[in-house]
């Protein structure tokens, strides 16, 4: 890991190097080498301003922080990088975990492969909502009023959930469900 500390309307000063060569070296633990480090240190009126760019095999990361205190400066600037890291290395092992869908069978019956980086599909967020009872006429209403995408509601004519939702060509489009 090769770092780089460049100062900028500041005195040089060697325990200011080291604490930010320390406070940046945590970071390696998520990084694939060759790993590069820029850090720019500077002082501008009252503010202290701690820059860092981080090149690692092909994954680039940023991260500035500033206070009134450039050894905080250093360790927000670290704890943002240090969370930049570690969610970039939560991805990438996603990617190259176990990929259950890595040779389908297509309904032909011929085995169909995809693609080894394929990111696995995975539920992100749950949410429940309540189907209020409402005509097709009145959901598209409420949905053309509204920032969603999408409407469900509980047709009032057929007594089934149905969900409205707009379309890329600006239309709406209906799904009514079957039993």
């Amino acid at each position: 890991m090769q770092i780089n500390v460049t100062f900028r309307h500041i005195e040089p000063s060697d325990p200011l190097k080291d604490y930010a060569e320390e406070k940046l070296s945590r970071i390696k633990k998520y990084l694939k080498e060759p790993i590069e480090v820029h850090v720019v240190l500077k002082v501008e009126k009252f503010r202290h301003r701690a820059e860092a760019s981080i090149d690692a095999n092909g994954t680039r990361l940023n991260a500035t922080e500033e206070t009134e205190d450039m050894y905080s400066a250093l360790d927000l600037l670290a704890d943002n990088l240090e969370a930049q890291a570690k969610k970039n290395k939560e991805k990438s092992s996603r990617k190259k975990g176990s990929n259950p869908g890595k040779n389908l069978v297509s309904t032909e019956g011929s085995p169909r492969q995809t693609s080894e980086d394929q990111e696995e599909t995975q539920i992100i967020r749950t949410e429940q909502v309540f189907a209020k009872p409402m005509d097709v006429d009145e959901a598209a209403m409420q949905l053309n009023l509204s920032n969603g995408e999408f409407m469900v509601f509980t047709n009032r004519r057929s007594n089934r959930v149905n969900v409205l939702y707009k379309r890329k060509d600006g239309h709406l489009g209906l799904i009514e469900t079957m039993s």
